[in-house]
C-alpha cells in the first residue's frame, strides 16, 4: 500500500510502498477513506516529540482518519467488516496517512452518519482535545466563562461548539473575515484582533484555552478571574503530562520547562496547566449525538487529493490556509 512515512527527522515526509497490515488480536484494520491534517504533524517531523515518542523510522504518519474495517482481529467482537468508523489512534502508533491503518479498537468510533468522510476526518483530535480540555483538565458547565483563541481555526472552531454545548459562555478572538463565523459556532464575544484588543471586552472569566503559545499565553492570563485556569495545548508541558506518560522521573524537566508560565500564573493567582490530548473511542462516540443533530458541526476548509498530501501538510505549515480544518480525500 501507498503511505506517507518520517523517515528522518527535519526532512519532508516520503511516500513509501508498505504491506497491508495485519491486525492484533485488539486492533481492527480500515481502509481509510479521508485523512485530517494537523499542525501536531508538523511538530512530529521537527522533531519536537522525539525525547518523549521515540518512534522507530521509518514512521507512517497520521493523526485523524475516517473510513471503512475491511478486517478484525481475533479478540474483536463488537465490530465487523464494512462498519464506517472514524478515530485518532494512539500517539505511539499513528498511521493514517496511508490506504489501510490497524487500529485499537479502545480508539475507534462509529462515524457519525450525518457526517461525509472528510468531515468525520476532520474532527476525532480536535474533538477529543476539546472534550478533554473542558471535562477532564477543567470542568466547566453551565454559567462558565470560557475564552479560546483563535475561534476560526481547526481547534478553536470545534471548541467554541463544545464549550457552548457544555453550556459555557465564549469568547473567542478571529480575523476580520471570520467573525460571522465565530457567531455562527455559537460565540458570545467575538473579538476582531486585527482591530481590537481582547482584554477590553473578556474579563473575568473562569478558563483560557491557549492555542497561540509565546507571549500569548501570559498575555491571555490577564482575562482570567482569582483562581482561574488557562489550559495551554501549545505552551510548555507541565509535571502533570509526565505523569500522563508515565513517565515520573521526567517531572522535574517538565516543571522546569514550565517554571516561566507557573510563575506568571502564580503572580496572577491562576493555575497553568498543558493538554496532550488522548485517544479516546469512548469520547467520541459520547459526543456523536450533537455530531448527527448539528449542535456541533465540523468546519472544514481545504480539501485535497490524498495524493496530494504532502502539499496539504505545507499548506498548514505556511499558514495559507483558510478557516477549519485542512483534509485529504482518497478517490
Amino acid at each position: 500500500m501507498k503511505a506517507l512515512a518520517l523517515t528522518a527527522y527535519n526532512k519532508p515526509f516520503e511516500w513509501l510502498e508498505s504491506p497491508i497490515p495485519e491486525p492484533d488480536t485488539h486492533q481492527i484494520t480500515v481502509e481509510i477513506k479521508a485523512v485530517g491534517i494537523n499542525p501536531l504533524d508538523n511538530m512530529i517531523q521537527q522533531g519536537q516529540f522525539k525525547q518523549l515518542f521515540p518512534y522507530k523510522l521509518p514512521m507512517i504518519m497520521g493523526n485523524e482518519f475516517s473510513g471503512i474495517i475491511t478486517k478484525v482481529g481475533s479478540g474483536v467482537s463488537n465490530w465487523k467488516v464494512g462498519d464506517e468508523v472514524f478515530a485518532r489512534p494512539d500517539i505511539l502508533t499513528l498511521g493514517a496517512f496511508a490506504e489501510f491503518v490497524n487500529v485499537d479498537v479502545a480508539d475507534i468510533a462509529p462515524k457519525p452518519s450525518q457526517l461525509s468522510w472528510e468531515q468525520a476526518a476532520s474532527i476525532p483530535l480536535v474533538l477529543l482535545t476539546a472534550i478533554q480540555a473542558f471535562t477532564e483538565k477543567t470542568q466547566i458547565s453551565a454559567g462558565s466563562k470560557v475564552f479560546i483563541q483563535g475561534g476560526a481555526g481547526g481547534l478553536g472552531s470545534i471548541a467554541v461548539q463544545v464549550a457552548k454545548y457544555l453550556g459555557a459562555t465564549v469568547a473567542t478572538t478571529v480575523s476580520t473575515k471570520d467573525v460571522e463565523l465565530a457567531h455562527d459556532l455559537g460565540a458570545d464575544i467575538v473579538v476582531d484582533y486585527r482591530t481590537q484588543r481582547y482584554e477590553d471586552y473578556v474579563q473575568d472569566f473562569d478558563v483560557v484555552l491557549d492555542t497561540l503559545g509565546g507571549e500569548e499565553t501570559l498575555r491571555a492570563m490577564h482575562t482570567l478571574k482569582a483562581g482561574g485556569t488557562l489550559l495551554s495545548v501549545v505552551a510548555a508541558p507541565d509535571a502533570e503530562f509526565a505523569a500522563q506518560l508515565g513517565k515520573p522521573l521526567l517531572k522535574p524537566v517538565m516543571s522546569f520547562l514550565s517554571r516561566k508560565q507557573r510563575k506568571a500564573a502564580k503572580q496572577h493567582n491562576v493555575t497553568y496547566k498543558f493538554l496532550f490530548m488522548h485517544a479516546s473511542g469512548h469520547q467520541l462516540e459520547q459526543f456523536t449525538p450533537a455530531l448527527n443533530d448539528g449542535s456541533i458541526r465540523p468546519v472544514v476548509g481545504e480539501i485535497f487529493a490524498f495524493d496530494d498530501l504532502p502539499q496539504a501538510i505545507a499548506q498548514l505549515s505556511a499558514k495559507r490556509s483558510s478557516s477549519g480544518k485542512i483534509v485529504a480525500v482518497r478517490q
